[in-house]
């Protein structure tokens, strides 16, 4: 088999991008970009070279993308958070923004967040009709994150489970979803 030439079964298997025309392309290209110069990633990136972190600590910071219902790129940062102190001197939190997914169903709404390294026991959750917030602290970990649900739910009605470092939470809404109605257009 030639590396370079490819076989048909190599061939035959999709891109993983093919779902992106140009211009999707271009749109989310430059929306990295954008996450990239903006001003909060180069400060951020400057604190640490600065010293506005200790090198001895463990430091995270990324993003995520994914395409939502519009059918337009999201991008979802998580990691370390930059902020300032008082006396505005730059600092890298120890807390951390985890990785959220919200998947907005008929009956309910799911919310997947990562949080690897703490103890179910270390989870303190509050859930309201239009948000979420999960805050752990604990000795080795720290996380921070506010959630606001795209629908109103049901906080009584709450269910979670944590296992692997995921904490997965279903919260049903107060209203069914319903399809939106069509109507009917004359072509002229």
């Amino acid at each position: 088999m030639d590396p370079f030439n490819g076989d048909e079964e190599r061939r035959r298997r999709k891109n993983p991008f093919d779902f992106i025309d140009d211009e999707d392309f271009e749109r989310i290209f430059d929306e990295i970009i954008r996450k990239f110069e903006s001003s909060d990633f180069k400060d951020m990136i400057e604190d640490m070279f600065r010293g506005g972190f200790d090198p001895n600590k463990r430091f995270i910071h990324g993003f995520s993308m994914n395409i939502g219902p519009d059918g337009k790129p999201r991008f979802q940062e998580f990691g370390n958070r930059s902020t300032k102190t008082r006396g505005g001197e730059p600092v890298i939190s120890d807390e951390r923004e985890p990785l959220t997914d919200i998947i907005e169903g008929d009956e309910d709404v799911a919310i997947t967040v990562e949080i690897p390294g703490v103890e179910k026991d270390d989870i303190d959750l509050n859930v309201t009709e239009d948000f979420l917030e999960i805050t752990v602290d604990n000795a080795k970990r720290k996380y921070h994150k506010r959630v606001d649900i795209p629908c109103n739910v049901k906080p009584k009605t709450t269910k979670a489970t944590y296992k692997n470092g995921v904490l997965d939470v279903v919260v049903k809404r107060k209203e069914k979803k319903t399809p939106g109605e069509g109507f009917k257009v004359n072509i002229g």
